[in-house]
C-alpha cells in the first residue's frame, strides 16, 4: 500500500489513503515524467481524470473510473494524473477544482472540458461520442493539431544575440529558458530537435509565457562570457530580477518540457482571494481545496480602506507564496458571518484574526502569531510538516453563511441618526398631575 500524506493541520489531520489507481487496473497512471510520451505524442483519443487523493468526490469516483476504463480498453485510452503531487500539470491545463476531466483529443495542446455525468456509462458514453467526432472529422480532413510530431518549428526557437539579448530575456516578465551552444558541437547538434520540439510544446502549453531561446556562442561570445560558459551545449534559466540558473535536466524533449511546466507553475498567477458573501463562496473554496485560509478582517469603521487594503494585501502576498499547494483563500469582515466566528472561537475579539480549516477533517488551527508576513508565513509553513494545534470546528459541520454585500472598496460610513423635534409635544397632556 502507498501511502500519501494529505493533512497539513497537525498530527490530527494527518491521513493515509491508498493509492487510488494500481497497475492491475485499465487506468493508466500519468506523470509529469511520462505525460509528454504518452498523450501528447499519442494518437489516440484520452480521457484524462486530475484528481486529488484526499478528494472525497474523486474517491468517489474512483470505481466507476476503473470501471469505464475497462469497457473502453483498446478503443479509448483512461488515464489519471494525481494532480497533488504533480501540480505543474494541473496549472498547465487551468484544474481548478477535483476531480476535473478532460478529453484529449485531434489537438493534444487545447483538450476539451468533460461535462457529461459521473457514472461509468456516463462516462463511456461521452467517450464514445468524442471518439465519434474524431473519427468524423478525420474523414472530412480535420484532423487537428496533434501534439504527435517528428520534431519541432525551428521558428518556435528564439534566435538570441548580442542585440537582443537584454531587451527580449532580461528585461522580459516572462521565464526564459536558453541553449548557448557551438554549430560544430555533436551534442549541441543532437539537443537540436529535441530543443526545437519542446519549444513548440512549450509556446503552446505555457501560452507563450516560457520561451525558449539559442545563442550561438561562437559568434556571440560577449554573451557566453558574461555567463560563465565553458562547454557546450549549456542551458541556463532566466527569471527577471533573478540570478540565471544552471539547467540540470535531460536533455530529452519531455524532460525540457517538464521543467518548463514546472517553471510555468512556479511563474503562475496565485489564487483568488474572494470575500464569503454567500454559503456557496465558502462550500466550493473548501471543497475544492485541501485547506482553505480564512482571514477575519476588522470592521471598516475601525480601519477604512487603507487598512483593510493593507491586510488584504498581506494575504495575498501569502496566498502567492505557497500557490503551489493550491490552497483556498478567503476573508470576511469581523461581525458579518457570526455563526462562523463563533465555529472557530473568535467570536467578537481579536482582530484581525486567521483560521485555517480542513473540510473533510472538520479540523482548524487558529494563526497565534502576528498577522503580518512573517507570522501568517509561520503558522503556515507549521500546518504544512504537520506541526500546530488543532480543534474541530463547532458542531462538527460547516456553520451557516450569512448572504451579504460585497465590500465595494470604500471607507465605512457612519449610520445617519434621524432627528426628532419634540417642540410639539406635550408631555403634560400625556400624564395625569399628582398633586401633593
Amino acid at each position: 500500500m502507498r501511502l500519501l500524506l494529505v493533512g497539513v493541520l497537525g498530527c490530527s489531520l494527518v491521513l493515509y489513503v491508498q493509492a487510488m489507481y494500481s497497475a492491475s487496473d485499465d487506468v493508466v497512471e500519468l506523470t509529469v515524467s511520462n505525460f509528454h510520451r504518452e498523450v501528447i505524442q499519442s494518437d489516440s483519443l484520452w480521457l484524462i481524470e486530475f484528481y486529488a487523493p484526499w478528494c472525497g468526490h474523486c474517491q468517489s469516483l474512483a470505481p466507476d473510473w476503473k470501471k469505464a476504463a475497462t469497457a473502453l480498453k483498446g478503443i479509448v485510452k483512461v488515464g489519471a494524473v494525481d494532480a497533488d503531487q504533480h501540480k505543474s500539470l494541473g496549472g498547465q491545463y487551468g484544474v481548478r477544482g477535483f476531480p476535473t476531466i478532460k478529453i484529449f483529443g485531434a489537438n493534444k495542446n487545447k483538450p476539451e472540458e468533460y461535462q457529461g455525468g459521473r457514472s461509468s456509462q456516463a462516462i463511456v458514453d461521452g467517450a464514445m461520442n468524442a471518439l465519434r467526432s474524431l473519427v468524423k472529422d478525420r474523414l472530412s480532413g480535420k484532423s487537428g493539431s496533434s501534439g504527435k510530431q517528428s520534431g519541432g518549428s525551428k521558428q518556435d526557437v528564439v534566435e538570441l544575440t548580442n542585440d537582443n539579448f537584454d531587451r527580449l530575456v532580461l528585461d522580459s516578465d516572462d521565464v526564459w529558458m536558453v541553449e548557448f551552444f557551438a554549430p560544430w558541437c555533436g551534442h549541441c547538434k543532437n539537443l537540436e530537435p529535441e530543443w526545437a520540439a519542446a519549444a513548440s510544446a512549450v509556446k503552446e502549453q505555457t501560452k507563450g509565457k516560457v520561451h525558449l531561446g539559442a545563442v550561438d556562442a561562437t559568434v556571440h561570445q560577449d554573451l557566453s562570457s558574461r555567463y560563465g560558459v565553458r562547454g557546450f551545449p549549456t542551458i541556463k534559466i532566466f527569471r527577471k530580477g533573478e540570478e540565471p540558473e544552471d539547467y540540470q535536466g535531460g536533455r530529452s524533449r519531455g524532460d525540457i518540457i517538464s521543467r518548463a511546466l514546472d517553471l510555468f507553475s512556479d511563474n503562475s498567477a496565485p489564487p483568488e482571494l474572494l470575500e464569503i458573501v454567500s454559503e456557496d463562496v465558502l462550500k466550493k473554496t473548501c471543497e475544492d481545496s485541501q485547506l482553505c485560509i480564512i482571514g477575519v478582517l476588522p470592521h471598516i469603521l475601525d480601519t477604512g480602506a487603507a487598512g483593510r487594503n493593507g491586510y488584504l494585501e498581506v494575504m495575498a502576498k501569502m496566498a502567492d507564496k505557497y500557490k503551489k499547494k493550491m490552497w483556498g483563500w478567503l476573508w470576511i469582515e469581523a461581525g458579518a458571518q457570526m455563526e462562523l466566528e463563533a465555529s472557530l472561537g473568535i467570536g467578537g475579539f481579536g482582530y484581525p484574526a486567521m483560521a485555517a480549516i480542513n473540510s473533510r477533517k472538520m479540523k482548524f488551527a487558529l494563526l497565534r502569531g502576528s498577522f503580518s508576513e512573517s507570522g501568517i508565513h509561520e503558522f503556515l509553513r507549521e500546518l504544512s510538516v504537520g506541526r500546530g494545534s488543532t480543534a474541530t470546528l463547532g458542531g462538527g459541520v460547516m456553520p451557516k453563511i450569512n448572504t451579504v454585500e460585497p465590500w465595494d472598496g470604500k471607507d465605512g460610513q457612519l449610520p445617519v441618526e434621524e432627528d426628532y423635534d419634540l417642540s410639539d409635544i406635550d408631555l403634560d397632556d400625556d400624564f395625569e398631575k399628582d398633586e401633593l
